[in-house]
């Protein structure tokens, strides 16, 4: 048996999320930047947004594939600069 072994994860609380208003605004086919981190920002077309507003899937430009986001990763989801 594992020395540092955690216990009872499934019965650690879930925090729900609430998107905020610019996740809640976003259809498929919108044009947008994502923002992943500091000083990395990537344009991409939305393929697909869950009921909740929770999770997006980006078509992420330059042939960099397609993936999910979700409210709770930090991740900003931004209209494209006019």
């Amino acid at each position: 048996m594992g020395k540092y072994r955690t216990h009872n994860l499934d019965e650690q609380p879930l925090r729900r999320v609430d998107p905020d208003e610019r996740w809640k605004s976003l259809r498929e086919g919108d044009r947008v930047h994502v923002r992943l981190a500091a000083g990395y920002e990537t344009g991409g077309l939305v393929d697909a947004v869950t009921a909740d507003r929770t999770a997006v899937w980006v078509d992420l430009d330059g042939g960099r594939g397609r993936t999910l986001l979700h409210c709770s990763d930090g991740v900003e989801i931004l209209p494209p600069a006019s």
